[in-house]
């Protein structure tokens, strides 16, 4: 999907479609108002005899209308104009790249960024467009023998603008929605692929291109014997079931100055979780392949910085593995010494994630960190807590908790803060180790945040939880690309800073 932007008058483009948003009781937003005069009435006349009144999510296609350079015309539902907001806005160009994709027209011309909504910016509308465009049109059918492809798909759209001041930060944020589609299409690609292609060994292939495409950035692998000479006991029991060898990847982004201490950004890459010896049901079990969305969130910011070339140094630490039954698997009871030093009781193998997760934060000290965010699809709990709307976010440091909670709230990848108070630490108590690598059932989230945080005491340290905003389930099962629209932003604002 190519975009591009422009101004222009509505009337006056030549290509297969022009977009337009109506207003609730059939009002006209100012597109659609230029196109209306220009035609005589027609549209005013259509919507009259009731085939739309503006509804939210309600789409209209109009054919050769008189006096119009555009094929096509495409009325798009708004709601009330007072009640236009971010997810109303989001949803209304959701539906009409869904219905502009059915057409069969292959370019169209977009004026939604001109429609206000309340708080917002023009750049932070254009961007929007493409990213939520981008999502709406996305299909992963590389398995698939006879793909549902649309005959003549969506492939390319201009963003109009009215005001031609507007086009130098309308092209700046055009740049940002691109980079930012890219990387999560990357995250859902990785995401998406099935556990048997997407192993450790693919991921740090997936690292080693991202090297190759931009000069920016470098990556380095370490393999289970660098991992044993490391110290690496917490990550290396989780691998000690699977036949495939786990890697620790490591990717730096360099966009400032060496002396600048870089942001680094940990997700947990399991790209397949039974649960060890402690198994999982099997029911839904094959969404375990999505176990790794925290190691594609940074592979999709990588993907996006090495567009955005942000004046920042970022490094990517994603620890690699399965977690799988086997007569040499770690069992429940077993005691491992992790990076740290600190020793953990494993009471269930099925808390792997943050097994792996503490070396690596041990491990990201080398780099004299300014900040460190971990990103994982850590606990059920997550879900129970917060549904499928927000990400966990935890942590040590409130202002850089409180740049993740921004961050989410500007790019509309939302995450919500739970506590980390020192009570909670009484549930990892263990009678024969420092901890244990589980609290109970009560607090799922946080006791395992108070975990990882006993490994990044000296660090200003944040966790987010991604396991209710990683995947959907059910008809809709997919890749989100969550939370790479969050994180990009929150480096876009430290690089603005």
């Amino acid at each position: 999907m190519k975009f591009s932007i422009k101004n222009g008058n509505p009337e006056q483009q030549r290509s297969a479609c022009v977009i337009v948003g109506v207003f609730e009781k059939r009002r006209l937003s100012d597109a659609a108002q230029r196109l209306d005069e220009a035609a005589g009435g027609l549209l005013s006349k259509v919507l009259r005899c009731g085939d739309m009144d503006g509804k939210p999510g309600q789409t209209l296609l109009l054919h050769s209308v008189p006096d119009i350079a555009a094929e096509r015309v495409l009325l798009v539902g708004c709601g009330h104009e007072r009640e236009l907001a971010d997810s109303r806005f989001r949803t209304l160009v959701q539906k009409a790249a869904a219905m502009l994709n059915e057409t069969g027209a292959t370019e169209a011309a977009s004026y939604l960024a001109e429609l206000s909504v309340k708080g917002r910016s023009p750049q932070w509308k254009l961007r929007q467009v493409v990213e939520t465009t981008a999502q709406a049109l996305y299909r992963f059918e590389q398995f698939k023998t006879k793909p549902e492809t649309t005959y003549r798909p969506l492939r390319r759209m201009t963003l109009m603008v009215t005001d031609r001041q507007a086009l130098p930060e309308g092209k700046q944020a055009l740049a940002e929605g691109m980079a930012i589609a890219a990387g999560k299409h990357l995250a859902c690609d990785l995401g998406n692929s099935p556990a048997n292609l997407c192993t450790p060994t693919y991921l740090a292939r997936q690292a080693a291109a991202l090297a190759k495409q931009f000069s920016t950035i470098s990556h380095k692998v370490l393999k289970e014997k660098d991992m044993e000479k490391t110290g690496m006991g917490a990550l290396l029991s989780v691998t000690r079931g699977s036949r495939q060898p786990a890697k620790f990847i490591i990717l730096e982004y360099k966009g400032a100055q060496k002396s600048n201490r870089p942001v680094v950004l940990v997700g947990k890459g399991v790209t397949f979780d039974s649960g060890g010896i402690s198994i999982k049901p099997s029911a839904a079990m094959d969404e375990m392949k999505y176990d790794m969305c925290g190691a594609a969130s940074v592979l999709g910011v990588f993907r996006a910085l090495g567009e955005l070339r942000l004046p920042l140094n970022v490094v990517g630490l994603v620890p690699a593995t399965e977690n799988l039954p086997d007569g040499d698997a770690s069992k429940p009871g077993d005691i491992v010494t992790s990076l740290s030093g600190q020793t953990i009781e494993i009471l269930n193998t099925d808390a792997e994630g943050r097994l792996i997760l503490c070396d690596a934060l041990t491990y990201a000290e080398r780099y004299r960190p300014e900040v460190i965010i971990d990103i994982a699809t850590l606990t059920g709990a997550c879900i129970i807590a917060l549904g499928h709307q927000a990400s966990a976010v935890l942590g040590n440091h409130p202002p850089l908790v409180h740049d993740l909670l921004k961050a989410g709230q500007e790019s509309g990848d939302r995450a919500w803060e739970l506590p980390l108070w020192d009570e909670y630490q009484e549930q990892l108590k263990s009678n024969f180790a420092d901890m244990a690598n589980i609290g109970g059932r009560p607090a799922g989230t946080i006791t395992a945040a108070c975990f990882l945080s006993r490994f990044a005491e000296k660090q200003h340290w944040a966790h987010l939880d991604i396991a209710g905003t990683a995947w959907q389930s059910g008809d809709k099962k997919n890749a989100t690309g969550r939370p790479v629209a969050l994180l990009t932003q929150y480096l876009l604002d430290k690089a603005a800073q």
